[in-house]
Parts: structure tokens; sequence; C-alpha cells
């Protein structure tokens, strides 16, 4: 069987190396890809453009056996769907059910309407009646940009003056282009950010390894939000206990009420949750694989991705259990300098081998030049390792993230650092 892999991140770089490891799979596809991707053995970066088309003709011309959709936008686009009309096996929400991430407003009014614990909120279409409703609130607040906005659209404002500079930037200044064209303002939730994400098919769920994801820019979660700086799995925060209450106050419901709204869920689900003991919120649900969640949970995941998916596919995924490596994986993202604002381009990398098949460097805005690798996103690499606990998996992982050099190259140096209160 072969597999096509759309997205050209370090979650599908991790998605397509996990792919790689079946035997039964021949060959992997990455549309479009990046330099990581383009040396794995069995993998091969191919550019479809996003053209629904072009990708269907792929798919029947390369015998593609399963497509997995990695980024949101060609989701909430209507990819699955085009796919499925063509009798193409696509792991992914269809675009009705891709509105859970691709609007804020549908999403909370969805949360309020099957009683999923979330933020109360007010959703507003211009700046005068937003800016209205700040004279209203208590602070800190949050100001959301209602459509997709590559993780960056979420600011935390802590006084009335920065709440009005952030409806300035979303609805003046066009600062996240139409996907700021509605504003959600939400209370501000105390409590450690935790990520939930399960494969489901229908009425059937597979949670996935627990994680945790790191957004803000600098350490102590400090800094402008970005779409994540480092991960690390399991998470302690989310106990036996704490899993069985997600899920059933929080999983469970949101596959009902889709189901009740005609669109039943296909694929990655992925609750971004706020825990402040034992009280749960939804921050935000996601359509995909989280990035870099996904990059420490692939290096925990023993058994194999793609009869995972499929069995999601075709609706035998009550009987499928996956089988994690009981030792923890912690991710380090490398940025480009200016990260998640303007930041150059075009920056030529340096790497060092690594000397530990614990390790492994996943790329995402890279690209090749001839012989050369050279940086082209804000988020460059994810430098990930397994260790027997958090300690040691963090320890590798700063290690392997010592082997990669480019001019501006910046991390946290606090990845993991939040579970160790819950295992040391």
């Amino acid at each position: 069987m072969n597999v096509l892999i759309i997205g050209s991140g370090g979650r599908e770089h991790a998605l397509a190396w996990k792919s790689a490891q079946d035997d039964f799979v021949k060959k992997v596809y990455v549309s479009p890809g990046n330099a990581g991707t383009d040396t794995e053995p069995k993998i091969q970066n191919v550019d479809l453009s996003n053209d629904f088309e072009k990708i269907s003709a792929f798919c029947k011309s390369e015998e593609i056996g399963l497509v997995i959709v990695g980024p949101e936008q060609p989701l909430v686009d209507g990819l699955v769907d085009y796919l499925k009309a063509n009798n193409i096996k696509a792991f992914g929400p269809d675009k009705k059910a891709a509105r859970l991430e691709g609007s804020k407003s549908f999403s909370k009014d969805f949360f309020k309407k099957y009683k999923i614990p979330t933020a109360s909120y007010k959703t507003f279409d211009s700046y005068e009646k937003a800016k209205d409703y700040l004279d209203l609130i208590s602070y800190p607040t949050v100001v959301k940009a209602d459509g997709l906005a590559a993780g960056k659209g979420v600011i935390i404002c802590e006084n009335k003056i920065e709440a009005d500079a952030a409806l300035q930037s979303i609805f003046l200044d066009k600062a996240f282009g139409s996907a700021g064209n509605k504003v959600v303002i939400e209370d501000f939730l105390k409590g450690e950010e935790a990520s939930f994400i399960a494969v489901v098919s229908n009425k059937d769920i597979v949670p996935l390894a627990t994680s945790q994801d790191h957004k803000a820019v600098e350490d102590g979660d400090k800094g402008l939000n970005t779409g994540g700086m480092g991960a690390y799995s399991p998470a302690p925060i989310v106990t036996d206990e704490l899993s069985k209450k997600i899920i059933d106050q929080v999983m469970l419901p949101t596959m009902e009420g889709l189901i009740n709204e005609g669109s039943p869920y296909l694929g990655f689900l992925y609750a971004g949750l706020m825990i402040d003991g034992e009280d749960i919120k939804v921050l935000e649900f996601n359509c995909r694989f989280g990035d870099p969640e996904t990059q420490p949970i692939m290096m925990r995941l023993k058994s194999s991705l793609t009869n995972l998916c499929i069995d999601a596919i075709d609706g035998n995924l009550d009987n499928h259990k996956a089988d994690w490596d009981e030792r923890h994986a912690c991710g380090v993202v490398i940025a480009s300098e200016g990260y998640p604002e303007n930041y150059a381009k075009n920056k030529e990398i340096s790497f060092q081998a690594l000397n530990n098949e614990n390790m492994k460097i996943f790329h995402a805005g890279t690209k090749k030049d001839g012989e050369k690798i050279l940086t082209s996103g804000g988020r460059v690499l994810c430098a990930t390792a397994l260790g027997k606990d958090l300690k040691e998996a963090q320890k590798l992982s700063y290690n392997a993230v010592k082997s990669i050099s480019f001019e501006g190259a910046f991390f946290r140096k606090d990845i993991g650092h939040k579970g160790f209160k819950w295992v040391l």
C-alpha cells in the first residue's frame, strides 16, 4: 500500500516517518513535504499544490491506499469531502465537522448547546461593538480571531488598553486577514493547559497518549502565542481519572453533538484544555493532530499508525488498541529569530550527527537548496527524544538541540519543566 500525507510541517514529517515503518507500506508521499521528509527512507516529496483535482488524480495513478490530511486549512476547505466523493480513503473530518476548528464562534456556540464546559464568551462582528463590551468585563480577558490563524489568533489581555489594541489589530489592521472578520471575547481561565488527542470514528474513540504543549514564545509561558514551542508526553497532569472525565464530559458529548448536527466525526480530534484541580474546561478544539505534540507522541507509538487510521475509516475502531512505549518523550522546537512575527528565511542549517537512536530531528520550516538545507518557516525543527523518564527525555532532547545551528536560531529552555512537579 502507498500512503499520501498532506502538509509540510513537523507534524507531517512525524506522521510520514511513522507511516513508513509499516512493512506493508511500500511508499509514503508527502505533499509538499520539507527537507526532512525528502531524506527519509521510503518517503518522497510531491508538490500537488493543494489542488483537489490534482491530489485525487495522483491518488488514483499511484494507487494511494490512505490519505492523511495534516493541516487544518485543507480540512476546512473540504479536501476530505472531495476525496471521499472520488472513492479515495481519506483520514480527517469533512468540511462541516471541521467547523469546530475553522470557526471559534461556531465551536463556542456548539459547546454551549451541548453543555461542554468552556469559558463564558461573547462574539462580535465589528470593532465598535466589541470595544463597547470591554467596559463590561473583568481582566485579564482573552480575545480570539474567529477563523484560522495558524495558532496565533489568541491574545491574552491584562487590561482594557491591551484588549482594545488586540481588537484594533484584528478588526482594523487585519492582522489575521479574513480570520478576523469576527472575534470571540471570553473569560480568562486559570489553571494549566494540556492536550487531549484521540482518533475518532463516529461513536468510537481511541485516546492517544497524553501530552502538554507550550504555546508561549518565551520561557515561563511568557510572550506572544505561537503554533507551539515544544511538547512532552505523557502529561502527568492528565491522570487516568481525569482522562475518563475528559472523555465523558468533553469528547463523547462532542462526538454525539456532531452526529446530531448531521456531521459525524472522523479523524484526529484534539481538545485543548485548561485544567484547574479537578475542573476541566475546553479552550478550543483542533480537527487534526497537534504540532508539536505529534512528534513526541509518534515517538511513543509502537503500533501501526496506518492501521489505526484505516480502522477508523472502515468503522472498526471499536476493536482497535494502540500500543505505547512506556518511556517518556520530549520535543523542543527550534525557531527563527523574530517568530511568531516577522522572521528571516533562507538561513543555512548545520547538522551534527546524532549518536543515539532515541533522538530524532523532525523538520518543519526547511527546504533543500542543492546540497544545503535552509530555513523556510518560523518553526524550523523539533528536536525530539525518548527517555526512561521525563528528566532523561528532556536532557536528550536538549542534547539533540545542540546538534543544530543556524543564524538567529532560538528555543525555549524549559520544555517539560511543568511536568516535574508531578513526577519528581
